[in-house]
């Protein structure tokens, strides 16, 4: 059977992708040394696994695997709703902050539209905006590793469609003032979307914000604030996420999404980590604890980074970083380097200080 001519007319023709895609960067992880691993602080995990309430949630719900679950998480989105104190149209819920944020640009930018944000953040917004088909905007932090706000609004232009806040900030751990945070939505135009992502909030041990502020600020109709399961609550590996904004943005990200955005064993061990706080309670205040061991053991050894909020501590090590990280990897220690600027190391481990301490001893 022949082919046609149209096919005989162009045998060496290719689909061809997107234009926006055109060198876009993977995100990377870190490979392991010439030595099997014996802590991994690379990936900003919660240390242990699934305990008490919530792996017996998670369990139970997987003899009901066969099932699907409700359309929209709706249950998890009801709970959520409940626990922050908004209505349940403020509240959608996915496999992630990341993937939802993947949702919200594709709702909201345009091709060509930028997308403003602090430089060093979160490695995967510039692809995720590239994705979308946006230009990211980078400004770079403060020297103390802060966001800078008043250079950020500075950026905002005419073809400005949202601007991101990572708080606490991915990699260097600081935060942005609640008031100051307020002040700087307050001061964009009402038009530019701002997307708070609070992936690690749970690890800033200071009084923060309560569920009557943060109702207030997404009442303003141009804020979305992004949370996560994977990191305070432990359930990087189940994969679930939410999202609260005023109920017309929240139903716009909801109508991109799949109708069934999380499983329904990340649903149960969600609920059941809201419905049992102490889990949570106990994993975070341990891992504040062991963050200012980590941080006293650096500061010996001359080695400090900016305060940390989060579950991490940031090293500035510059133009020694990968000579830094690959140190650690030839101990069986996995960190998170960024050429030229610094590494990251996830805290909370138990065996993390004694293997530290062995790369400290051997830094230079």
């Amino acid at each position: 059977m022949s082919a046609g001519p149209a096919a005989e007319a162009r045998p060496e023709a290719r689909p061809e992708a997107r234009p926006e895609l055109a060198g876009l960067a993977a995100y990377s992880s870190v490979a392991p040394g010439p030595v099997p691993v014996r802590v991994r602080a690379s990936s900003n995990e919660a240390p242990g696994g699934l305990v008490g309430p919530v792996l017996e949630a998670a369990l139970a719900a997987v003899a009901g695997g066969s099932r699907y679950p409700l359309i929209g998480g709706a249950e998890l989105a009801s709970a959520l709703a409940t626990s922050l104190g908004v209505a349940e149209a403020s509240v959608a819920v996915a496999d992630g902050a990341l993937p939802l944020l993947d949702r919200v640009l594709m709702a909201y930018v345009r091709p060509g539209d930028e997308v403003v944000m602090a430089w060093r953040s979160y490695e995967a917004y510039p692809l995720s905006v590239q994705i979308a088909g946006g230009r990211s905007v980078q400004v770079p932090l403060t020297e103390s590793g802060v966001h800078d706000l008043a250079a950020m609004a500075a950026a905002v232009g005419p073809s400005t469609r949202m601007v991101i806040v990572c708080n606490p900030n991915n990699p260097t751990g600081t935060v942005v003032a609640w008031p100051d945070l307020v002040d700087f939505v307050d001061a964009l135009p009402r038009d530019v979307l701002v997307v708070l992502d609070e992936a690690y909030t749970e690890y800033d041990d200071r009084a923060r914000p309560d569920a009557a502020s943060l109702a207030a600020l997404v009442a303003r109709g141009n804020v979305i604030v992004l949370r996560t399961f994977s990191k305070a609550h432990g359930l990087a590996g189940l994969r679930a996420g939410y999202l609260v904004a005023a109920p017309a943005v929240a139903a716009t990200v909801r109508s991109v999404l799949p109708p069934f955005p999380v499983s329904s064993v990340a649903v149960a061990a969600a609920r059941a980590s809201l419905e049992h706080p102490s889990v949570l309670g106990d994993r975070v205040a341990a891992t504040c604890e062991e963050r200012s061991r980590v941080v006293a053991l650096l500061a010996a050894r001359g080695l400090a980074g900016p305060t940390s909020y989060a579950n991490f501590v940031w090293l500035p090590l510059g133009e020694r970083s990968l000579e830094f990280a690959e140190l650690c990897r030839e101990h069986g220690l996995l960190v998170r380097p960024f050429a030229g600027e610094g590494v990251r190391i996830t805290v909370g481990e138990p065996d993390l200080r004694a293997v530290l301490a062995e790369v400290l001893a051997a830094w230079g």
